[in-house]
């Protein structure tokens, strides 16, 4: 698809961790996705052209609709679903599935980090994604889990990153 130096990845928080929840409509949201927009614009102008994307619910959708938004822009661009297992979207709610769904589909390649769930297998897909990019965007406020973590392994293997603070 592009070689690691061409290529960014995303982390970032779910809708349970966004001081809106689950209120796209929300202008912290919109204009966190507008920032989401420029960043997404702004590693394209540096060279990205393969972006990776965890396909978790919240950020990760934002993220992923930028970079098809991009996509419909711009040539050369592609989006790769990172799924960390199988079930990743079971327990979710039945729009969180199809809007699940929907991104897979439109994306340019999946890759199925393992088969079925374990405890780490996020945690696999977040290193799977750093280990394979330039860049990093991240949605992130300061608080301890997975988006720290992903950060943290980011900053220990030298990978770049973006940090986009969402608005309390």
């Amino acid at each position: 698809m592009g070689g690691r130096e061409r290529t960014c990845c995303f982390t970032g928080h779910r809708p349970e961790k966004l001081p809106w929840g689950w209120d796209e409509e929300d202008p912290r949201c919109r204009r966190l996705k507008e920032k989401l927009r420029d960043a997404v614009e702004t590693a394209y102008e540096e060279g990205m052209r393969h972006f990776i994307c965890g396909m978790a619910r919240g950020c990760d959708f934002y993220f992923a609709e930028a970079v098809l938004d991009l996509r419909r822009r711009r040539p050369g661009v592609t989006l790769e679903a990172a799924i960390p297992c199988a079930g990743q979207s079971r327990r979710w709610s039945p729009a969180e599935r199809r809007r699940w769904r929907d991104l897979v589909s439109a994306c340019d390649l999946e890759t199925l980090i393992q088969e079925r769930y374990t405890p780490d297998c996020m945690f696999r897909r977040n290193r799977y994604m750093v280990d394979h990019s330039a860049l990093v965007i991240a949605v992130y406020d300061g608080a301890g889990g997975g988006t720290r973590r992903t950060l943290e392994y980011a900053i220990r293997r030298g990978v770049s990153f973006v940090d986009i603070r969402p608005e309390a």
